[in-house]
């Protein structure tokens, strides 16, 4: 039976995120994106400052509660719409849809202008419901479209992307909003609105044609059973429903975060507007810088491993937020010269800008974790079903601020405390029911903290479909450096006592290794791994196996068992051999004495990962594997 050989994936990775922006697939998508966001603010700030200043009203109570409407004006489409909209993006082309909603987008400005000219409050808010079902329209296909047009190794820079620009058009549009909306001046606010919502259309122009995955999907307009069905998609897999409801915590946290920053600036801090702005900005900075650097940290795959790492840093900076600052009232509050002069004051923004970096550790990789396990069939569904709880977890945000600061009297420090020991509570829970996020943050950490490690020719290896690895084997942690270089998570077959290793055991068994045995010592594990290899490529996983059967005692090349004929034999996959460089003399490996008996005299060292060509089945014999596997190796154990 021949089976023919993938062809290699080619590698996109000399461009980098930014590189992306010189692309027709991204640059309009994100062009369009950006002034939808940009404009969302622009609005919304314009509306609160005329609220505020210029609609006459006769007390501070009667603002506040227009307010807080306008809020939750622009969040119930949300609720009400989104299980639509997922459909709607599942059935139909996104391209088109979304020149739609851009010219949508346009009408309502235009009548918002003409409801700033007239300042119509009424008109206004009710127009900010409308942009709010706009938004909620666009969600859906926002998040769907990225794995459509980018490819796997794109995915993680182009949320990245999105992230970064999601939150510095927000930044943006909070000063703007600001500075453009004045009751003498309505024409001003008015004309850019709509000046905003056309550059998002022209851009949406240039988007390419997204397939429907969906097209005959009949569309259930009740929102409250298609809700329920909506949730339903999203839990099909259970480490994807996990990972939206990690993301709406993450809403959660920066909706308590921003939503009390103008009065801790005020309250706490004692300074003016423009200390805010500067919060605002090393928030946003720190957003952005932390999902640019995720594509780096991660090597331009979806690396869970960020996630626990940012769950660390966000509750770490989030209590040292609590301990910053001893509040000193002053008259009158302080300018930002002022305020940089103060004792904390440094640390208030570092912790700001630390809380936004671990925050882009932490929700990049699970936007694009989301992406990637969902199918492109249900995909926007799944979207929307985030988008809801998204919503949902961000006005618990707003009932918790208000019951634990405006009812139990909490100061807004303590209050950051409390969410820094509660994201504690949250990280735990998640990552005890889905234990591969702790298992992918020990191989990070282990891959970028013991080893720097290159890589080279993984692109051979297939992005779908079953495929058999096999590499040399120098040290306990071999697996590891290979499981946190590959994009596709494989299964290693290894050897039963090395299986059974403490605190190795943890991470084997969540990535689901299959445990192997000598024939002679223990027969029903030796066929019982067979069988669990057959199933795992029978299901289009990757396997990976040391044909050595051991540890190698001199750092040379063993001979390769005729056991991966046997794997091939049931089942003819590819082959894709690998060879690790530079382990020998690890604090692993055998060089010296038993592996993890001697003294640690190597950190940080370089070691390569080589990935040769895939073979056919039938070529890859137990010999011509291990001649492949001694060239790629070369000279360097």
């Amino acid at each position: 039976m021949k089976t023919d050989v993938p062809t290699p994936v080619p590698p996109h990775g000399k461009t980098g995120q930014f590189g992306l922006l010189s692309t027709r697939r991204f640059l309009p998508f994100f062009g369009t994106m950006f002034f939808g966001a940009f404009n969302d603010n622009v609005f919304r700030n314009g509306l609160i400052v005329l609220i505020a200043f210029g609609a006459g009203l006769a007390d501070s109570s009667s603002a506040s509660i227009l307010v807080n409407l306008a809020a939750g004006l622009f969040i119930l489409p949300f609720f009400l719409f989104s299980a639509t909209a997922g459909q709607i993006a599942d059935k139909y082309e996104k391209a088109v849809l979304i020149r739609g909603i851009k010219l949508a987008e346009i009408g309502i400005m235009a009548l918002a202008a003409v409801a700033f000219y007239l300042n119509s409050i009424a008109l206004l808010l009710a127009l900010l419901f409308f942009m709010g079902v706009q938004s909620t329209f666009f969600g859906p296909i926002k998040y769907s479209i990225i794995p459509e047009h980018l490819e796997p190794d794109e995915i993680v820079g182009g949320n990245a992307m999105v992230e970064m620009g999601t939150f510095v058009a927000i930044l943006l549009g909070l000063v703007a909003g600001g500075k453009l909306a004045h009751p003498d001046r309505p024409l001003l606010i008015g004309g850019a609105v709509v000046a905003i919502a056309v550059f998002g259309w022209v851009a949406s122009r240039f988007i390419p044609a997204s397939p429907a995955p969906a097209p005959d999907l009949a569309i259930n307009f009740n929102p409250l059973t298609q809700t329920a069905r909506t949730i339903g998609f999203g839990r099909r897999v259970h480490s994807v429903f996990l990972s939206i409801l990690a993301v709406s915590w993450f809403w959660f946290l920066g909706m308590a975060y921003v939503t009390q920053l103008p009065n801790f600036t005020a309250r706490v801090l004692y300074a003016n507007t423009d200390v805010y702005i500067l919060l605002m900005v090393m928030f946003t900075v720190g957003i952005a810088l932390g999902s640019l650097l995720c594509e780096k940290l991660s090597g331009r795959k979806v690396e869970l491993g960020l996630v626990p790492l940012g769950s660390i840093g966000l509750s770490i900076f989030g209590f040292d937020l609590f301990l910053s600052w001893t509040p000193h009232p002053v008259e009158p509050l302080m300018g930002i010269r002022s305020f940089l002069a103060a004792d904390g004051a440094f640390r208030v923004l570092v912790d700001l800008l630390l809380i936004g970096v671990f925050g882009g550790f932490y929700s990049v990789p699970l936007f694009a974790f989301i992406q990637k396990r969902t199918d492109p069939a249900y995909r926007a569904r799944v979207i929307a079903a985030s988008n809801i709880l998204n919503a949902l977890f961000m006005v618990a945000a707003n009932v918790a601020a208000i019951v634990l600061i405006g009812m139990a009297g909490l100061s807004i420090p303590l209050f950051f405390a409390v969410l820094a020991v509660m994201n504690v509570v949250v990280a735990l829970y998640i990552y005890t029911v889905v234990p591969e996020f702790v298992m992918r943050f020990l191989i990070w950490i282990m891959t970028h903290t013991l080893y720097r490690v290159r890589h080279t020719g993984l692109e051979h290896i297939p992005d779908e479909g079953p495929v058999v690895l096999v590499c040399n084997h120098v040290s306990y942690v071999d697996g590891l450096l290979i499981a946190g270089a590959c994009r596709r998570p494989p299964r290693f077959v290894m050897y039963k006592p090395i299986y059974r290793m403490p605190v190795l055991n943890f991470i084997f068994r969540t990535g689901k290794a299959i445990p192997i045995d000598s024939q002679k010592n223990d027969p029903r594990t030796y066929e019982q791994a067979f069988d669990r290899i057959a199933q795992a490529l029978d299901d289009g996983q990757v396997v990976c196996v040391f044909p050595e059967g051991r540890l190698t005692a001199n750092g040379e090349i063993g001979e390769f068992k005729t056991g991966i004929e046997k794997i091939l034999e049931r089942n003819p996959v590819c082959v894709v051999p690998m060879a690790l460089r530079g382990m020998w003399g690890s604090y692993f490996s055998r060089k010296g004495g038993e592996p993890l008996s001697k003294k640690p005299r190597r950190f940080w060292s370089r070691v390569e990962l080589a990935a040769g060509p895939a073979m056919a089945p039938e070529q890859a014999t137990a010999d011509a594997l291990r001649a492949a596997v001694i060239k790629l190796r070369g000279d360097r154990r």
